[in-house]
């Protein structure tokens, strides 16, 4: 059978790829661990780097490590092979999360992949304004089937549904700026310029829109940095919520892999994205931002889309910082 060398630098690219994902509050919940018997990446949970207060079940951490699969899925791919994505692989492990096994090779060259791989770079959050302009109904479809490629629903509500929406989010947002334990969790998150490689750092913060319809997460209310001027955002949102049939942990990680895929489709038509997920962090809000009409399912992230600018990369941690010492061994990165 023919083989594909898992060497250093073949996994520096899958890792790196993998910690480009996002994450709450740019968290980078994970790490991983090689096997080298059966060449297979373990992606594990690092609970040091999870927010108890906000997340007190973990389903943004299994989102976020979704969103890490998903990348690696990508480049695996990209790179020449054919992965095998097992979630939740083991009962007695529970942070082990998922085991992308790499002991086959891909005989098809997909130009999907490539370009999904170029979109893992390019694909950053922003929290800034919106164009005008309006998303073609054909790219929202292709978002639409990306996400039942995973197991997942993504929806686009407009209207009094959307306002609803947003409405929730300020609901939610007007709690997390007035929680004190929240404000204390969310303000450990923002680093200045000498802090480690996560988090969000003070220039990636966005304004707050001029007219109040957009309820962007306002970092200034919980830190004291100078608040940037407000903006008008854009008067006709693009929202889409991103559901699962289920809801336990499983139904989460499939829900970042959906997620990502979305974005980096996202991407490569040059669909930017902003994550609306103040009314996810609160059960009571998340329940009823559920949609009767579009079938049973739980809403897991709600999403923000348009075109403006690509947006500035947040820090991201070194592959020797995400992976198992023992596994980097002599030659290792």
């Amino acid at each position: 059978m023919d083989t594909l060398a898992l060497d250093a630098a073949a996994l520096e690219k899958l890792l790196s790829a993998a910690v480009a994902a996002p994450s709450i509050h740019n968290s980078q919940p994970w790490h991983f661990r090689l096997d080298p018997d059966t060449s297979t990446l373990q992606v594990r949970a690092l609970r040091e780097r999870s927010l108890p207060v906000t997340d007190p079940d973990g389903r943004a951490l299994h989102i976020s490590v979704g969103a890490a699969v998903l990348n690696l899925r990508v480049a695996a791919r990209r790179l020449g092979w054919a992965p095998r994505v097992r979630l939740l692989p083991d009962s007695a492990e529970p942070d082990l999360l998922a085991a992308v096994e790499l002991d086959e090779l891909s005989h098809a060259h997909l130009t999907s992949t490539e370009e999904l791989y170029v979109a893992i770079w390019r694909r950053h959050t922003i929290r800034t304004p919106f164009t005008a302009e309006p998303i073609p109904a054909v790219v929202l479809d292709q978002l639409a089937e990306t996400a039942r490629a995973e197991e997942a629903q993504l929806y686009f509500p407009a209207g009094e549904e959307r306002a609803r929406l947003l409405q929730l989010t300020a609901e939610a947002e007007r709690r997390n700026t007035t929680d004190p334990a929240r404000g204390t969790e969310s303000r450990s998150w923002i680093q200045g310029p000498d802090a480690p490689a996560y988090g969000i750092p003070v220039a990636a913060l966005g304004p707050q829109d001029s007219a109040g319809r957009m309820p962007m997460r306002d970092f200034s209310a919980i830190h004291p940095v100078e608040p940037l001027t407000p903006a008008p955002f854009e008067t006709e949102p693009c929202i889409a919520v991103l559901a699962t049939r289920g809801d336990g942990p499983v139904d989460w990680l499939r829900a970042g892999l959906a997620l990502e895929h979305v974005l980096l489709v996202a991407t490569v038509h040059r669909v930017r994205a902003s994550l609306l997920h103040q009314a996810m962090e609160w059960p009571e809000l998340r329940w009823v931002a559920r949609d009767p009409q579009q079938g049973p399912g739980h809403a897991q992230v709600l999403v923000r889309l348009g075109y403006g600018p690509e947006g500035a990369p947040t820090p991201r941690l070194a592959v020797a910082d995400v992976l198992d010492p023992e596994d980097r061994g002599p030659g290792r990165p």
